[in-house]
């Protein structure tokens, strides 16, 4: 049985448990370094990114995982996860850092605020249609050629990547878990 381990600092921590464990996979929740050394792979969830950065830090966290993600540790990061993996945050705080493992540039809350939030189909390769459920969502503005896209929206300026990979580091602008279907998460586990 595979043993993934969800950030568990802040966040939608457990609509990401309850998918997994519907996908059959012992869950961990990580809150310390050695929480993470025990898992294959890792969800980090939906939040608010600058807190989600500042805990990963008062924990002990923010260099251990930066040194398995380079190691090579898969890792889903949605929401706020996606901006924690970014390379560019073009709207962030002064102080604030991400891991640079998904070569792209992204916008927090570039679809709007809380009240601007909404659900949309999506089309994602290999799966077919989807809810998209977008929350305060980062908007991707830009992806390097070495980034696959799986998703994009049209929010009426354009495309849009929505879900992306770089080998084994995705990124979701939406919130997968909340759609209370697993098949995105299956196709992350899929392909470690």
């Amino acid at each position: 049985m595979r043993r993934v381990g969800v950030l568990s600092l802040q966040g939608d921590v457990g609509e990401h448990v309850a998918i997994l464990e519907s996908l059959d996979v012992d869950v961990v929740k990580v809150r310390t370094p050695e929480h993470l050394e025990s898992v294959e792979a890792l969800i980090v969830p939906g939040g608010e990114s600058t807190t989600i950065a500042h805990l990963l830090l008062t924990s002990g966290l923010k260099d251990e995982l930066g040194a398995r993600i380079k190691d090579g540790l898969p890792v889903f990061g949605t929401c706020a996860g996606l901006i924690l993996l970014s390379t560019e945050v073009l709207d962030g705080r002064s102080d604030q850092w991400s891991y640079a493992a998904l070569a792209l540039s992204v916008r927090r809350n570039g679809y709007g605020r809380q009240i601007a939030s909404f659900e949309s189909p999506l089309h994602v390769k290999g799966l077919g249609e989807v809810a998209g459920v977008f929350i305060r969502a980062p908007k991707i503005e830009h992806v390097d050629e070495s980034v696959e896209v799986l998703a994009s929206y049209d929010h009426g300026d354009g495309a849009h990547p929505v879900l992306v990979r770089q080998g084994l580091v995705w990124g979701a602008s939406f919130h997968p878990e909340l759609a209370h279907d697993a098949r995105v998460h299956g196709l992350f586990l899929d392909s470690i």
